[in-house]
């Protein structure tokens, strides 16, 4: 399909690192500084190199017809209950942004946040919001062409006006609002640190209480750790109004410490101050704090701990062989998400730990959470499926029933012509991992079928099934699509999750490499019919097995990608990164696995690579496009043209959240134009 290609031609520098006593050059360092000219007008050469080629590929326009008609079905999330009302957003088709309305009894739902006006395209997004105790204020969170920047303000809910409070340059935080409205806790970094260029570090976050009514010049400080300048900060406030919890994490992604203060001192006390666990304020009952803990629980376990002694931990819901996912107390209870072999069950708990019984579902799909406050009978939450839009669900706690509260389907695809199946395969080491296959019922296994192999394993992040828009189009073309539940992962607790973290991220690519080769084996494709795809870390995952095993597929779909492992470190968020990956600066052991397989040092001159398509954006703050520029730079470098490697940058655009339906859909309709071309697909 492909003709010889004649890439954009990138010069190289003179520059190198000492690590512990190799030296590693690194040719396209100029690359990193965004706002170079040089480098904007390369970005802009590789951008219309990408899309010329991307536009002539075969059934753009049906794809596009297609895609357009699947994603147009109604959406919604899972509704916030605050006093009698209730909060949640819909998109009735194919806006740029998911709308925010408020319920109120029998009434009918009323506007209350249009993002859809905010900007052309769709470019600001609504990223967060929370509500009062009553329903009566709002707090919610903005941000421009997908960056990590937030504003927030504060609505009215019941005039639909603005309050003249409006606190800027917020990162990596949300609200916690006191039960009186009085104002919200938040944090921040310090007020400078926006204006620090792209490689700042964010560093010295700390916390805040916003009085409302007040501007944000007269927030006062209330905590921070100058012995830790690499932690973050993340409030909670009680359910009775009592405490504040504070998370200290960024050390380690996993693992945080927990202090608490009284609302009226603001004194804050440890409660677990050892960064040995995670520890997560469930609830309280005056002075008895319930916390979800890995500590001596790798599935995690929920315990009681009397905040006078914090030493004494007595079992509530100890831990068993299924990971909790997540926990919350509804209707006086403890009501658990546990993942049962990558897919969430709810599990019902009395306050003294008895086991009052597990939420019926449908098979082979995933309730990933539950809404609800620790007073009411009702709880709502999502269930998806691949073949399933997400249905809003509601549970009756009186008569232990489950009805639909939001439903949701798509009309133009029968979801009853295709299935998805699990089975368990063997990982290079014998290791057991489970893997999802979603086809058309009766599939043909002659190895031709063209199928795109779906993974992220890292950073505790569970693949559960889900729903994509543009799964309906891949399924009618005769597509397999795969998911493989690699270490690194939460499926199995935080033993599989450091399986495949650190010194231990090859079992990550071992057990990619051998979901590949059990769907080869088993005739549902071959490698030239075999794509894998995966974003941010997922988009290291499949850069990285591409380097290691070229000859293995015949497609590569890089979203915003992790690639220079020697230096992540030291770009926005990467520094909250060295846990899950290590710091090749400050340490030989983790600087020699780390250039075993960081993909930018282990590209080979020559080497024949599979087709790739590299996807980042020109806002993306979280993972700097830099690893993309690189690693396109010097793969197009390393291939002699009869390959195809191409560089698609979106603009306005970030990593990903908020980013407009339109983009989404234009996205998509590249990625299957170019798989289209190279598994020579005939487009429906």
């Amino acid at each position: 399909m492909f003709t010889k290609m004649t890439y954009p031609k990138t010069r190289t520098v003179d520059i190198s690192d000492d690590f512990f006593g190799t030296t590693v050059p690194d040719p396209y360092r100029w690359l990193e500084d965004a706002s170079d000219e040089e480098v904007q007008a390369w970005t802009l050469e590789q951008m219309d190199f990408a899309l010329e080629i991307l536009g002539t590929m075969p059934g753009r326009e049906k794809f596009k017809r297609r895609l357009t008609e699947v994603w147009n079905y109604p959406k919604y999330t899972v509704p916030t209950k605050k006093g009698s009302r209730l909060f949640y957003t819909y998109n009735d088709g194919l806006k740029n942004q998911s709308v925010l309305y408020v319920k109120e009894g029998d009434s009918e739902p009323r506007l209350l946040l249009d993002p859809n006006q905010w900007s052309d395209g769709g470019t600001i997004a609504l990223m967060d919001w929370q509500v009062t105790k009553d329903g009566q204020l709002l707090m919610y969170s903005t941000s421009e062409s997908g960056l990590d920047w937030r504003t927030f303000y504060v609505l009215d809910v019941d005039t639909g006006e603005h309050l003249d409070d409006v606190i800027k340059d917020v990162k990596f935080s949300s609200a916690a609002w006191l039960p009186d409205k009085s104002g919200f806790y938040y944090s921040r970094f310090p007020i400078d640190a926006k204006d620090e260029g792209e490689d700042n570090q964010n560093v010295h976050q700390q916390l805040y209480f916003h009085k409302l009514g007040t501007p944000q010049s007269e927030d006062k400080m209330l905590y921070e750790r100058p012995d830790l300048p690499n932690s973050s900060l993340w409030e909670q406030v009680s359910d009775d109004g009592q405490y504040l919890a504070v998370y200290v994490g960024g050390e380690s992604f996993t693992y945080n410490r927990l202090h608490y203060a009284r609302v009226d001192d603001h004194n804050f006390q440890p409660l677990f101050d050892d960064l040995d666990a995670a520890y997560y304020f469930i609830g309280n009952e005056g002075e008895i704090f319930y916390v979800l803990t890995t500590k001596d629980a790798p599935n995690k376990r929920l315990i009681a701990v009397d905040i006078n002694t914090p030493d004494e931990l007595r079992d509530i819901i100890p831990e068993n062989d299924d990971t909790i996912a997540n926990c919350t107390i509804i209707n006086g209870q403890f009501v658990v998400n546990y993942m049962h072999h990558a897919r969430n069950i709810i599990k019902r708990f009395a306050k003294d730990g008895t086991f009052l019984g597990e939420v019926e579902l449908p098979n082979m799909g995933d309730a990933a959470f539950v809404s609800g406050n620790a007073d009411d009978s009702e709880m709502f939450f999502p269930y998806t499926s691949y073949l399933n839009p997400p249905q809003v669900l509601r549970y009756d706690f009186e008569s232990d029933s489950v009805d639909t509260f939001f439903d949701t389907s798509v009309d133009s695809f029968d979801a009853d012509k295709y299935e998805t199946k699990q089975i368990f395969y063997e990982s290079k080491d014998g290791t057991r991992v489970p893997m999802f296959i979603t086809a058309k019922k009766g599939l043909a296994l002659n190895g031709d079928n063209p199928t795109i192999l779906y993974g992220y394993g890292g950073y505790d992040i569970s693949l559960t099934p889900q729903y994509y828009s543009w799964m309906p189009v891949w399924l009618e073309n005769g597509g397999v699509f795969a998911v493989a539940n690699l270490r690194g992962g939460g499926e199995y607790g935080e033993a599989w999750h450091q399986a495949g973290a650190l010194e231990n991220k090859q079992n990550v690519y071992d057990d990619f490499i051998a979901a590949a080769e059990w769907l080869i084996a088993n005739q549902y494709t071959s490698s030239k019919k075999l794509a894998i795809e995966g974003r941010s870390n997922g988009g290291l995952l499949v850069a990285a097995v591409m380097a290691q095993r070229p000859d293995l597929f015949g497609a590569v779909l890089c979203h915003v990608p992790v690639i220079d492992m020697l230096r992540f470190q030291h770009f926005t968020a990467g520094r909250y990164w060295t846990s899950e990956y290590g710091d090749a600066n400050s340490s030989e052991e983790h600087f020699d696995f780390l250039y075993k397989y960081s993909p930018l040092h282990n590209i080979k001159q020559g080497q024949k690579y599979p087709p790739l398509l590299i996807l980042t954006a020109d806002h993306d703050d979280r993972v700097v496009p830099m690893h993309s520029k690189k690693f396109a730079a010097k793969l197009q470098a390393a291939d002699d043209g009869n390959n195809v490697i191409l560089l698609r940058i979106d603009t306005k655009a970030g990593h990903g959240m908020g980013k407009p339906t339109a983009k989404v859909i234009e996205e998509r309709v590249d990625v299957f134009a170019f798989l289209a071309g190279l598994f020579e697909m005939d487009v429906k």
